[in-house]
């Protein structure tokens, strides 16, 4: 089941699953971001409104903010799998449409011996009169020290949910980057 959430006080929707936990509500968060956990499993999705980036293109810009994630992550390694121009069919045209990333990220959490493997799903909306990058991500473990991995077809329904967020995500008040 999903609803439609109101991020940032309302000047951004878009349709969730319901039984995501806003992270706000269990530690404090930047102005700046949005971030919901998922109850049983290590997914989280981020939505972050960023200072756009000199990089060029919409490839170039997704794959900035894809290494920007990593080195942010102290990431032993990282690598691009797929950029992609998302379809404008059957949007409000009020709202760009974003290049989506599929990447991996192998990454050390709290000390643990070996990494973490992530995937990481990252839709980056180019706000050019705002000089703004909205960057949503979704990290979903796939192999994890702490058991909080997705497998098969959890990946799967993983990708249709980042699918459909980042499908339905609406920008409703454009005064948010004034």
């Amino acid at each position: 089941m999903t609803s439609t959430r109101d991020l940032f006080g309302g000047a951004i929707t878009a349709t969730f699953p319901t039984r995501l936990i806003d992270a706000s509500d269990l530690r404090q968060i930047p102005d700046t971001q949005e971030v919901f956990l998922y109850p049983e499993s290590n997914i989280s999705i981020i939505v972050e409104i960023l200072q756009s980036v000199a990089a060029q293109g919409s490839v170039d810009i997704a794959r900035f903010h894809f290494d920007s994630l990593a080195h942010d992550n102290d990431a032993e390694a990282h690598e691009v799998v797929d950029i992609y121009q998302m379809s404008d069919e059957g949007s409000d045209q009020t709202t760009p449409p974003p290049t989506v990333l599929t990447g991996t990220q192998l990454v050390r959490k709290f000390n643990k011996p070996e990494a973490d493997e992530v995937r990481v799903l990252l839709a980056v909306y180019r706000l050019q009169p705002h000089n703004v990058d909205l960057v949503l991500s979704m990290n979903v473990p796939t192999k994890s020290a702490d058991g909080g991995a997705v497998e098969g077809d959890e990946w799967r329904i993983a990708q249709d949910t980042f699918a459909a967020v980042a499908r339905s995500l609406k920008i409703v008040d454009y005064s948010l980057f004034a």
